[in-house]
């Protein structure tokens, strides 16, 4: 792994920081590759109860490198294909970690930026944060991180920021949802560390079963395949061993396990 990021783990929180500040942490081919790894890892790790994305510098990241869109440029269209599998793969990644997921935003997200904002379960930026999916500027389209921030905003601000490629304040941000929670500068990292401290709250084998519930019923119809299916889930899960010491540390009035 290369020090385009930088990873760390402590009282189980995995912390990935974007590290390329000089070049406004912006996408190349290495540094998706990195953090891909990164995120799959930190997703593997029994170990680790929460996974923050951060970066160093003034942005959050400014989305696709100038030189890697040189190199673009001279690709085939299969050669373009390829490349945009592993941006691809990147956003699937931090989407489908079954860990929780926390974006920590200080800077400009742009482009690619917003989509790594988007593919965050839970996302808090500073009030001086900036956004823009600035692609038809450039004469592209935001393709691969678009059903994240689809997802995220909706279709109706998508028709909007996808065409205008306008620069967004946090506060619009928080407004269409795709921030969370707003925080000044300076309370950033306190806004931060409240989310994670609800976050050892929950069960680990429920908070991943919750993600995996959203995914699964997310834009379907509630038939009766829906309705099968969302009763098999609670049923496997009361019965499992974290859902049984969680209802028993409840009738108990302590701790459950993963808390103490």
């Amino acid at each position: 792994m290369s020090d385009h990021i930088l990873v760390g783990r402590e009282a189980g929180v995995a912390t990935i920081r974007l590290n390329r500040p000089e070049r406004h942490n912006a996408f190349d081919d290495l540094l998706i590759a990195d953090l891909t790894a990164a995120f799959r890892d930190a997703g593997a790790d029994p170990e680790v109860r929460a996974v923050v994305l951060e970066a160093a510098g003034p942005s959050f990241s400014a989305g696709a490198d100038l030189g890697w869109m040189k190199r673009m440029a001279g690709y085939s269209e299969e050669e373009n294909r390829r490349d945009a599998m592993g941006l691809a793969g990147l956003m699937r990644a931090i989407d489908r970690c079954p860990k929780p997921t926390v974006a920590v935003v200080q800077g400009a997200a742009y482009g690619g930026g917003v989509g790594l904002v988007a593919c965050c379960d839970i996302a808090i930026a500073s009030t001086a944060a900036s956004f823009s999916l600035s692609e038809v500027k450039l004469g592209i389209i935001p393709a691969v991180i678009s059903p994240y921030v689809v997802a995220a905003v909706g279709e109706r601000a998508c028709r909007r920021y996808f065409l205008t490629a306008e620069r967004f304040s946090a506060a619009e941000a928080h407004r269409l949802g795709l921030v969370h929670e707003l925080a000044e500068p300076d309370g950033l990292a306190e806004a931060r560390d409240r989310t994670l401290k609800r976050l050892r709250d929950g069960g680990p084998a429920a908070q991943a079963a919750a993600k995996e519930l959203i995914a699964a019923v997310a834009r379907r119809p509630v038939d009766d395949a829906v309705i099968a299916d969302t009763a098999g889930r609670i049923a496997a899960i009361r019965a499992s061993a974290e859902g049984r010491e969680g209802l028993g540390a409840f009738l108990e009035k302590r701790d459950p396990s993963w808390r103490s």
